[in-house]
């Protein structure tokens, strides 16, 4: 079993690097795109485990709860 983490800095917390490909998708002729956000994926690979889990590693290591949110899902 897996799990599938996806951290992204929350909606009110600025994301420079997204700004930075939101301008530069600008500059390719891509003039609609309004907001970019980037964020990570983290894949685990662990048996038996469910989404609590997930959440723990995310709360103790793979986010940080004052600038991130986080989705867990098992796959």
């Amino acid at each position: 079993m897996a799990l599938s983490i996806k951290v992204r800095l929350k909606r009110d917390v600025r994301d420079p690097q997204g700004e930075a490909v939101r301008q530069a998708l600008h500059a390719l002729g891509f003039a609609g795109v309004k907001d970019v956000r980037i964020g990570k994926l983290i894949e685990v690979d662990i048996p038996e485990c469910d989404a609590a889990i997930g959440e723990a590693m995310c709360r103790k290591l793979l986010a940080n709860p004052v600038l991130e949110d986080f989705e867990v899902e098992l796959t």
